[in-house]
């Protein structure tokens, strides 16, 4: 919409003068015009290699998120419940990472990919198996993806870094948060030390 401001010049006659938002093109409706103020975010922009780690990233997130739901699905075995759980735990971290590595992304002025074919295609964790599986293998599978997101991190970090260190913080939360998860989630295979 459209406003204007009345402004009374020293003659004492009112002109109509336009406000900081106006900007409307002859033609336009209400609501479909410009404005001074639109795209007013010429911060920082990625460069095409920040963009390429920070996607490397984000496809390992969603990679990790589905195959945590497909374990989450089909474990049996000893400790279901508890592990049924934390794959739930270990999803949700996932998903809600992946949303800001993406929304990140656009912040730059980049186009995160998440299509499940640009995912299956680019993604640096191994398939998971199909079908049931015990909870304990499940267990190792599921730490094994954890650590891989982790390196896959930890090899962009110092590019990311240099490029962006606001980016790099970010990935700092992330990979804190599943390095903490692939311990909690591997303590139910291992034994006390020395025994």
């Amino acid at each position: 919409m459209a406003t204007t401001a009345k402004k009374t010049s020293k003659a004492g006659s009112s002109t109509s003068a336009a406000s900081p938002r106006t900007a409307r093109v002859r033609g336009e409706s209400a609501g479909e015009h410009t404005t001074r103020r639109e795209n007013a975010e010429h911060g920082f922009t990625a460069s095409a290699s920040l963009a390429a780690d920070l996607q490397r990233v984000h496809v390992d997130l969603i990679e990790l998120h589905l195959q945590g739901k497909q374990a989450h699905w089909n474990i049996v075995g000893r400790n279901f419940r508890d592990l049924h759980l934390q794959l739930d735990e270990i999803v949700d971290a996932a998903r809600e990472f992946s949303d800001d590595i993406g929304e990140r992304l656009r912040a730059l002025h980049a186009t995160p990919d998440g299509r499940s074919r640009t995912v299956a295609e680019t993604t640096s964790l191994d398939e998971f198996p199909n079908g049931e599986i015990d909870t304990a293998e499940a267990v190792d599978l599921i730490t094994d993806r954890l650590e891989s997101v982790v390196r896959t991190m930890r090899s962009v970090h110092d590019d990311v870094d240099e490029a962006d260190p606001t980016s790099a913080d970010i990935l700092h939360t992330i990979i804190e948060r599943l390095e903490q998860l692939a311990w909690m989630v591997s303590a139910e295979n291992r034994t006390p030390a020395g025994r």
